[in-house]
């Protein structure tokens, strides 16, 4: 039967070390054929980063997909207008303007027999929420069309000449 030397066991030095327990020392300097030597450098030595730069030219913009970017920042517009406008109202209502504001007007408007327009409930937060939302719906609609019309129109003009060109760098 045959056994074979797994190499020592954990904790435990290999044979060869055993005997040479100097600590490793790396080499300052080589020597060159020519008889002169060549430093390394430290490893602390501070370098500068390099920059590469690279000029590119933008030839062609897919139109698909600035179709999906456009929809999916108008649909994120259109909530944000949502939000405000829906924020704006209940700071309106707080402060109380809908009600100075609608008894102004309805004082105006009115007659002794009707009371005029009542604007506190033409102008209801539901009202304005509706009315903001076909808003921003018309909105994503609109932009999305516009944003691939113009993916079509500038790959036409690319065609002539020849794209935007940009200049980008980067670090190491």
């Amino acid at each position: 039967m045959t056994t074979y030397d797994k190499g020592p066991l954990p904790g435990e030095r290999p044979a060869a070390a055993q005997q040479t327990a100097q600590p490793y020392q790396p080499p300052q300097a080589y020597s060159t054929q020519g008889g002169g030597t060549v430093r390394r450098p430290r490893t602390g030595a501070t370098t500068m980063p390099r920059t590469r730069k690279a000029r590119l030219r933008v030839a062609r913009a897919d139109p698909w997909s600035v179709m999906k970017v456009s929809f999916l920042l108008s649909i994120a517009l259109g909530i944000c207008t949502v939000v405000a406008a829906a924020v704006l109202w209940m700071v309106m209502d707080a402060m109380g303007v809908f009600s100075t504001v609608g008894g102004t007007i309805s004082e105006a408007t009115g007659s002794n027999e009707s009371n005029g327009f009542d604007l506190q409930a033409f102008l209801s937060l539901p009202r304005v929420l509706i009315f903001t939302s076909v808003i921003a719906v018309i909105d994503v609609v609109l932009a999305t069309a516009l944003a691939t019309l113009g993916a079509f129109i500038y790959n036409l003009s690319a065609g002539f000449v020849g794209g935007v060109e940009l200049t980008l760098a980067e670090d190491e």
